[in-house]
């Protein structure tokens, strides 16, 4: 079969089905408990066995994923172009800072003949 006709099929028998995090958990609870047969479940669904693979070790790496995290406020990364980005801008500030701390000691001594006091 060529690749126009498997896209013109694939077109007639219409997109991808996407499933839901809450409907793949559903569906490996479902095949888990085993009241039913596994391809029973996996044809009703529209699904295949490497469909099945797939949930059971996404469930199995997010059970990881979350058992393995330690309690408390997580922690929010920035990408390393962010961060170079807030330290430039950090030390332009720094620097503007800088320059109006000279520019108003300046400005104090010619108004107050070098006094701090107002």
């Amino acid at each position: 079969m060529s690749r126009e006709e498997t896209e013109k099929k694939a077109t007639i028998q219409g997109k991808r089905r996407r499933l839901s995090a809450e409907k793949k958990f559903q569906i490996f609870l479902e095949i888990q408990r085993g009241d039913r047969p596994t391809g029973e479940i996996l044809r009703r669904e529209g699904l295949y066995s490497s469909d099945l693979v797939r949930i059971r070790q996404q469930v199995k790496n997010g059970a990881i994923d979350h058992l393995s995290a330690r309690p408390g406020k997580k922690r929010r990364t920035v990408s390393a172009d962010d961060y170079e980005a807030l330290k430039r801008e950090l030390e332009e500030k720094e620097r503007a800072l800088a320059d109006l701390s000279v520019e108003l000691t300046v400005l104090r001594k010619k108004t107050n003949g070098g006094s701090w006091e107002r």
